[in-house]
């Protein structure tokens, strides 16, 4: 550490008035009267006239309003006067160290520090508090374990006020245990060091120690206030431990703290987060006011329970309430538009963003890389990652993921061989991203050597989520013998989803004898489940085994499953529209119109409509119209009648994307020249000129 503190030169000041009858102690002069720089200028340039700033009291006075009271950002002044010193006690050291501290200067109140200690100047017990603040904001604890050796050697580890604050100190640097062992130690505990403590459990994440911790608090008969119950609702947020929050929620309403409004957002939070939402609301509502951390706690709960249409409403409300959102909001809110694929929305957004020159922080780039990536645009998405000054593991995981997604995956391995070079340690999500980037590139021994990789170079232990995107590379490979052996050599029980994979590959590469292998597991796991029934029902239909097609249906029919209604939905000018098969709110005859003229246009194109993948219930006779009026065909009729011609049309679906429909999308992409954008619950589906992205293998 250097121990010289550069500073502006102090300015030559202009002539000034005497002050007339000045006291003989100014101190009231200059801590009280004195509201400017102007002010103080004048007292100075007096106290140099008659030598009387050589008067140490004096001069400490002048430096406390210089340094801490006047509302000034710099510390020139300050420095100026602290430096015409000849020998500063530690009196003057402690308002300069206290002045660095307040005004966002931490590392100069530590070179302070030091410089005292070298000019062997004693430390007092107000010398320490705001220096450990300074470590607290720097997270430096090698400096921080450093003080608290002076501490322990000037004799003054008993002291109640420096112990608080070495505890915050710890706990804010993520040494939690050694906060604990301090706040242990202490002889007598006021309600500082047990906030303190409380603190530090939760920003380091020890929420299970923060309930116990407060536990004990009220079996020793501890008064708690305000400030604890915030810290202990934030852990039973994530710890979803209602029962608590329940309790905290009536002792607050019993003793009249509802009315403040930090506790009252933290209860609000807490509701959300265990998934309360309704509660959440009405808790909202009722508060008398509302500032921006509550209606961001308020979206962001809504954003967790995927509610998200209410999200992006409660944030239309907040706009009206001409409220200015933080980047909590804003997170949440790009995390809706990227669930909802509300692309305009999102892009206002981030045009918000911008506008209000709000620094685009790794969690905020990280949002919008995933926004756009969900939306179907890549590229844009890539320009954002471009754009962050700072990225983490997660940034480049969204990219990844993203392009992986979007059917570009050679271009993810090229990132990830990118993220390898910068040195970012790639964590469990990464690589699944780059398994599947895999996948769409058809890099089967590559997936093999990525697979392997997560153990031996970097100790991840793959999840369900790892060994089902091997089965997807082997699957896609036409290698569906091999991906069965995998998963019964799998060394976890394999889930639904691994067997849903598998019979996706046996449906697109029509591998009967396999295909009710699996779906022999999937009956004995989720028995209810439509979607294994119709893929079953789909291979048999491609090997034109139409008798055990029919069947498999019926089964569907007398075990009375049904198939859960597809539902599209499409945003334009910021209102998201919702399609479900054959039922709408939107105006059925224009919607259905167009759609009739849309089927007409791409039959004298060659399209066939495959029956196949009508609903079960359908007539022979209406078939036909039932696969028409599926929901993703709907929502892409109007999007074609409210779109300007060569608009790109982007469309939502809760399930995966039939046959009949992808075939459909791609002709209409060639007949109206239009790229069309479908994600489903699998999948991005890029349809241009004919052909999609996906290879016809989803």
């Amino acid at each position: 550490m250097a121990t010289a503190l550069a500073h502006s030169p102090a300015k030559f000041l202009p002539p000034v008035t005497a002050i007339p009858q000045f006291p003989d102690d100014p101190k009231t002069l200059i801590l009280q009267q004195c509201k400017t720089t102007k002010d103080l200028n004048q007292v100075h340039a007096h106290l140099l006239k008659t030598r009387r700033y050589l008067d140490p009291t004096v001069t400490e006075n002048l430096l406390e309003s210089a340094a801490i009271l006047l509302p000034t950002t710099t510390m020139d002044y300050a420095l100026s006067i602290f430096d015409k010193i000849d020998h500063p006690d530690s009196s003057a050291y402690n308002v300069m160290i206290r002045a660095f501290t307040m005004k966002q200067f931490p590392y100069k109140a530590l070179l302070l520090f030091k410089q005292m200690l070298e000019n062997a100047v004693p430390f007092d017990e107000f010398t320490f508090p705001c220096t450990l603040k300074s470590c607290s904001r720097l997270r430096g604890k090698k400096e921080g374990k450093q003080i608290h050796a002076q501490i322990v050697k000037c004799g003054f580890g008993s002291n109640s006020v420096v112990l608080n604050t070495l505890i915050h100190m710890y706990a804010n640097c993520g040494e939690v245990e050694i906060a604990r062992k301090v706040f242990d130690g202490m002889p007598e505990r006021d309600i500082f060091a047990w906030n303190s403590l409380f603190s530090g459990y939760v920003k380091s994440g020890y929420y299970e120690d923060a309930v116990k911790l407060f536990y004990k608090m009220r079996t020793s008969g501890v008064r708690f206030n305000e400030i604890t119950l915030v810290s202990v609702l934030t852990a039973c947020g994530r710890l979803a431990d209602i029962e608590l929050g329940e309790w905290i929620a009536e002792y607050t309403r019993a003793n009249g703290l509802d009315v403040n409004v930090n506790l009252a957002t933290a209860l609000l939070d807490m509701y959300a987060k265990c998934g309360e939402v309704d509660k959440a609301r009405r808790l909202f509502d009722q508060m008398g006011r509302r500032d921006v951390v509550a209606w961001s706690a308020m979206i962001s709960g809504y954003s967790q329970a995927r509610r998200c249409k209410e999200a992006l409403q409660l944030f239309s409300e907040m706009q009206i309430a001409n409220l200015d959102p933080n980047e909590v909001t804003m997170v949440s809110v790009l995390s809706c538009c990227a669930v909802l694929g509300a692309l305009e929305t999102g892009k206002w957004v981030h045009l918000y963003i911008k506008k209000k020159r709000m620094k685009l922080t790794v969690t905020l780039g990280t949002a919008l890389i995933d926004l756009y990536a969900k939306c179907g645009q890549i590229n844009t998405a890539t320009e954002v990652f471009q754009m962050m000054p700072s990225k983490n593991v997660y940034s480049w995981t969204a990219l990844i993921q993203g392009l992986a997604n979007n059917g570009q995956g050679k271009k993810a391995l090229e990132f990830y061989q990118l993220m390898r070079e910068r040195n970012v340690k790639p964590n469990d999500v990464t690589f699944i991203g780059v398994l599947s980037a895999c996948s769409h590139v058809g890099l089967v021994e590559e997936g093999h050597d990525f697979f392997n990789s997560m153990g031996k170079e970097f100790g991840i232990e793959p999840r369900m989520e790892h060994y089902g995107c091997m089965v997807d590379i082997l699957g896609r490979a036409a290698l569906i013998k091999e991906a069965y052996q995998f998963i019964e050599k799998m060394p976890i029980q394999p889930n639904a989803v691994i067997w849903r994979t598998l019979l996706a590959s046996c449906r697109a590469h029509k591998n009967v004898e396999i295909g009710e292998k699996a779906v022999k597991q999937l009956v004995s796991l989720e028995p209810m489940h439509s979607g294994d029934y119709i893929l079953l029902s789909n291979i048999y239909a491609s090997v034109g085994r139409w008798e055990d097609a029919m069947r498999t249906r019926s089964r569907m029919k007398e075990k009375g499953i049904k198939k859960t209604p597809g539902c599209s939905s499409i945003e334009l000018d910021g209102e998201i529209y919702e399609f479900l098969a054959e039922e709408n709110a939107y105006p059925i005859k224009e919607v259905y119109c167009a759609t009739e003229d849309m089927i007409k246009q791409i039959k004298a194109a060659g399209y066939v409509p495959n029956t196949a993948d009508a609903r079960i219930d359908a007539e022979e006779d209406d078939k036909e119209a039932a696969v028409s009026h599926h929901s993703e065909k709907l929502a892409i009729a109007f999007g074609l009648i409210k779109t300007r011609p060569g608009t790109t049309i982007r469309i939502s679906k809760n399930l995966r994307v039939c046959t009949d429909c992808h075939n459909a999308a791609k002709i209409i992409s060639k007949v109206y020249n239009r790229e069309i954008v479908l994600r489903d619950r699998n999948r991005f589906h890029h349809f241009k000129e004919g052909s999609c992205s996906c290879n016809d293998y989803w």
